[in-house]
């Protein structure tokens, strides 16, 4: 097959996954819609979807907020926050990682305590990180790095550790050093897991600063967050704007996932020939 023809059939595949993506969420929509107004149609309520309000007046409500300065300061506020947390966790987590998987004696220093403290959930953390943290917005920073942190260790130190030990006696046979070991085969064979991990803590990060921004109240800066946004909205009875800021999570889960989705894709040019 010529480069011609798998450009063309790159851009039919790419086209086709575009309708298909645009079609699911106009029949979701169209689902949403119905469900929302059959309990008026029909008297008939399917499984509560009545109790939702429909995509027609989340919509409205949308445009409502979106001329708020307060709306976008959420969305500044939750993304610095996200940021923050999720790039102190891969400093931390990745060299963590990688020297569980190549140091044995690390390992067993240190994995046992991490491993006891893996299985606690970032939220369960709330109460206490408020009491030490000397502000709000340090213990929203910390919860947030804790929803990455595990995540991205256990992905790398696993990606690690299945790297072929015959690519790395191979390697040593032909003179290479332990830096050549590292840089050359440990490190671009634990990308695909080190990438991984990272686009599952970003959306887990995203869930625990939902939370930790309602709990809290949203810290100090100016907008308090999207979880913020979400309680006040509840707080307040409007349902419309509940759900425009589960929306907004959402985007931004996506839209953060995608971004790591395109760095690894450039760092990995070996992932494109498939």
């Amino acid at each position: 097959m010529t480069n011609t023809n798998k450009t063309v059939l790159a851009s039919l595949m790419g086209q086709t996954t575009l309708v298909r993506g645009i079609s699911s969420i106009l029949i979701f929509l169209m689902v949403w819609q119905i469900g929302a107004l059959c309990d008026d149609w029909f008297g008939v309520d399917i499984l509560a979807i009545g109790l939702v309000p429909p995509p027609t007046d989340v919509f409205v409500a949308f445009l409502e907020v979106i001329p708020k300065i307060g709306y976008w300061q959420s969305w500044v506020a939750s993304f610095s926050r996200v940021l923050t947390g999720f790039i102190v966790a891969m400093i931390i987590g990745i060299p963590f990682g990688l020297l569980l998987a190549v140091n044995r004696y690390f390992r067993g220093i240190f994995f046992p305590p991490f491993e006891i403290l893996r299985p606690i959930p970032p939220l369960a953390w709330v109460p206490a990180s408020l009491i030490f943290w000397p502000t709000n917005e340090m213990s929203i920073a910390f919860v947030t790095f804790l929803g990455a942190f595990f995540t991205i260790v256990i992905n790398v130190l696993g990606g690690a550790r299945a790297i072929n030990i015959s690519y790395l006696r191979a390697a040593q046979s032909m003179g290479a050093s332990q830096f050549d070991l590292f840089w050359k085969i440990i490190l671009p064979g634990t990308l695909p897991s080190i990438f991984t991990g990272a686009a599952v803590g970003m959306g887990i990060t995203w869930e625990v600063v939902l939370a930790a921004e309602m709990i809290s109240g949203g810290g100090t800066q100016g907008g308090g967050g999207l979880g913020f946004f979400i309680w006040s909205s509840y707080m307040g009875g409007s349902l419309e704007q509940i759900v425009v800021g589960m929306i907004s999570i959402g985007i931004a889960g996506y839209l953060s996932s995608s971004a790591i989705r395109k760095i690894g894709y450039l760092l990995m040019p070996w992932k494109r020939l498939f």
